[in-house]
Parts: structure tokens; sequence; C-alpha cells
């Protein structure tokens, strides 16, 4: 297959994950700073202070996506660059460093994907309750305000939240994320107090740049294959707990009926559901692997296991999927994309989808070879795995859009090797290696590979 003129090929990072610098340019610290400086809560005790030092090398990474040739660069904005202290003044150093990014790739051809949010919260709304904290929703809504404000219609796409499954569940009903409070069902509320976020910082944008720029939100639905109710329950508890409030401007009934007894939401407010159900321009979904379940009739909720961290899912087992696996322990089921957009496509017809994150951990070696080309001697990181996983995932994105599916674009997860929250640099996703001695990049065989595809519009077979 080909895919279509317009189709967004890109890219994607996070400001925690690569940026480093974490002292400099006015920012303070993040509740990841907190969280991966506490021994134990990463592996190593790896932090994201250094990364991949983009904050330094940020033309050296565009400099990669031109090579690379991909359209549309997805990023996130560091809110404590930006506002450094609650109440305190906008830091215009902050806001320098991503508008010059943002001019950069516009130079290059490359249209900028902006995550407002992807879980670096200043520590200063950490010490507050951070999501459990309703105050959170509304200085996100003044953020996303302050950046949109600054960057304008440049931006071609403003995402307001990456991936509120983690910053809930495993933030505050598991201890996997920063904060990693452990509190089970107590993560209710940040997951409202999120979705409400998600509401307030659309409307916030739309005032900055009406319809100039499209507002988007990421969610990491889960597809999850077994037992009929235990698949249904999670459907409720890690898909339709987003979509429906934001699609459709309210909460399943069902929900409310599976939590009876360990959550009575009554933080949800009058008003609430008008404000979070906005018009957004695309859907972005982010997809790795499939989950098998079975049910079960344990009592005790699950404190730990990343997999298992939806409140009201302690009679949910999670049971061993055949391999092959990623580094991450992942499964590979790439039928498993085309059934979660042709799913969401059939439920939410109306709304156009991008694939904003999708990739694969591998345990990459950095080598030296002779091209045969030049004699010289070269580094390099071949990865079939990865192209292989990749090219059977494109093929799946372009059988759902056979299907009918409104599919915009698909970006790669990631275009470095970064910090990987908790498993810290033990785990590479990314299509660049980084040695992270001499923050030295290499193209991978990977980036090389998705450089054709880009290129022909078509999926390279080898």
């Amino acid at each position: 297959m080909r895919f279509p003129e317009g189709f967004r090929f890109g890219t994607a990072t996070a400001s925690y994950q690569i940026e480093g610098a974490a002292k400099e340019g006015g920012r303070t610290p993040s509740i990841w700073d907190t969280f991966s400086h506490t021994p134990g809560k990463t592996v190593n005790g790896d932090t994201g202070d250094v990364a991949c030092d983009s904050y330094h090398r940020w033309r050296e990474d565009i400099a990669l996506l031109a090579d690379l040739g991909v359209n549309s660069y997805r990023f996130s904005v560091a809110m404590p660059r930006v506002l450094p202290a609650e109440d305190g003044p906008v830091n215009e150093e902050g806001l320098d460093f991503y508008e010059r990014i943002v001019d950069e790739l516009l130079v290059r051809g490359i249209e900028p994907t902006v995550t407002l949010y992807h879980w670096d919260q200043p520590q200063y709304l950490g010490d507050k309750g951070g999501w459990l904290n309703r105050s959170t929703a509304y200085k996100l809504a003044d953020y996303a305000g302050v950046v949109a404000h600054r960057l304008g219609d440049r931006v071609r796409t403003y995402t307001t939240l990456n991936e509120p499954w983690c910053s809930s569940y495993l933030s505050y009903g598991a201890t996997e994320h920063a904060p990693g409070l452990g509190l089970g069902p107590g993560a209710f509320p940040a997951v409202h107090h999120l979705n409400l976020a998600h509401g307030l910082m659309a409307q916030a944008v739309r005032a900055e740049v009406g319809d100039r720029s499209d507002v988007s939100v990421t969610c990491n639905l889960q597809l999850n294959r077994g037992d009929a109710d235990a698949v249904h329950r999670l459907d409720l508890i890690a898909n339709r707990v987003w979509l429906d409030p934001m699609l459709r401007g309210y909460y399943p009934d069902e929900l409310f009926a599976i939590t009876k007894g360990i959550c009575d939401w009554e933080f949800v407010k009058d008003g609430d559901l008008e404000q979070i159900h906005q018009p957004i321009d695309v859907l972005g979904v982010n997809y790795y692997s499939t989950s098998l379940l079975a049910m079960s009739d344990r009592p005790q909720f699950p404190q730990s296991t990343a997999a298992s961290t939806a409140p009201g899912a302690s009679d949910v087992d999670w049971l061993p999927t055949e391999g092959p696996h990623t580094a991450m322990g992942w499964n590979i089921d790439p039928d498993g994309l085309y059934d979660l957009l042709v799913r969401v496509h059939n439920d939410y017809p109306e709304m156009p989808l991008m694939v904003t994150e999708n990739g694969m951990a591998c345990d990459d070696r950095l080598v030296s070879e002779v091209d045969p080309s030049t004699d010289e001697t070269v580094k390099a990181v071949h990865d079939p795995d990865r192209i292989d996983y990749l090219r059977r995932h494109f093929e799946a994105a372009g059988r759902a859009m056979d299907a009918g599916v409104d599919l915009r674009g698909y970006f790669v997860w990631s275009l470095l090797d970064n910090f990987e929250w908790a498993f810290g640099y033990t785990k590479r996703f990314g299509i660049v290696y980084m040695d992270y001695e001499t923050l030295e990049r290499t193209p991978k065989d990977s980036f090389k590979w998705y450089r054709k595809l880009i290129a022909d519009r078509a999926i390279p077979q080898a």
C-alpha cells in the first residue's frame, strides 16, 4: 500500500526524557526530578538530569529529523521551564527555548506537534496534591494558554495530555510513576481532574489560536483479549473513562456500577462534564501491545504491578501472553493495533485518529564495522527485530485505513534512546542510538528503513 499525500510521518519525544539541563534556563524541579532522585525509585538510580542533553543539542536532533525526512515532530513542553514558580512570572527564557525549536522545525519543513503535558508536573503543584487537587486542572489551563499565546498557530497540533492513564493509575493508584503514592482506588480523583484539565486546556488553546491550529489529546488505549467480562470491565476503566467524557460528555453508568463501594465520585462537580466535553480535531492513540485477561476472585487491590493498577480491577487477572516479546516484556501483536483503530473508529466515527506512539524496545548494540563503499570504519546499530515490528504495525495501520479508519498520521516512538522513566537508561526505544557517555547519536538501521518508507510513502519489505 501507499500512504496518501498529507499523511503525517513523524517521531516523538518527551521533555523530561531527552532535555536534561534540569537546573538551567530557569527550570525548577518536576515531580519526576524528585521521584528519580529518591533512592530505589528508578533502575540504577538513573535521573533525567542530563538525559540526551537535547536542551543544548536540539539543533543536532532537528538535523536528524530533517535527514529522516519526517514532516511532523511530536515533542513536549516542560511546564517547570515555562512557569517555574506557582503564581510567579512566566519564564521567558523557557518559552524562548521552545520557540527556537518551533522556528527551526518550520524552516526545515517539519510541522510541530506540541504535547503540553507529558508527566513532568512542577513539584510545587505536586506539593499540593498534584492531580488529586482540583486546582491543578486550572493551573494547567493557565499554562496551556501561556504556551499557545507565545507559539501561536505556528504549531500544527496542540495535544493537551499524554497518556492520562499513566498520570493517574500508575502515579497515584500504584507506585511505578511519580509521585508513586500507591493509593489504589484513591486514584479516581486524579482521573477526573485530568479529564477536567483536558477540557480546560483545550479551551485555553482555542482562546489563543482559534481554529488555526488543531487541538488533540493522546490516550494509551488498551486492547485486551480473553474473558469477555474481564475485557469489558477493563475497557470501562482504561478506555471509556477517558473517551466517553471527552468525546461524549458523560461517564458510563457501568463505570459507576463496577466501582461502587470503592469510589463515590463526589469529586465530579456540576458543570464539569460540559467543561470536559470540548471539540477536538484529532485523537492520538498510543499503542505497543495487548493483554490477556481472566476474571479472578482475589479480594485485595493490587498495589504495585503496572498491568493491574486500575482501581476496580482487583478481580481481573493478567495472564501471560504468547511471545515473542520486546525488551520491555510486552507481547508483539500488530493485529491489536488494527483491532484498536477499527474499534475506536466504529465507536467514535466522527473522530480522525493518529498513531502518536508506536515502537519497540530492543537490546541494541553499537558496533564498529567497515563501510564497503568507502572502506572507512563506521559505527552502526543493526536492529532487524525493530524493523520487523514497525513494518508489521505500519501494515496493520494500512489495513485499518482500508477498512475505513480516518488515520491522519503515525509517529514512531522514539527518535532517540532516552530516559525510560522508572527503567532509567536500561531500555532503548530509539531509532537513533544514544551513547550516554559521549552523547553521540548514531542512526540505527531502523532509522534508514523508516527514511525509505517516508520517501516512498510505501512500506519497505526488508
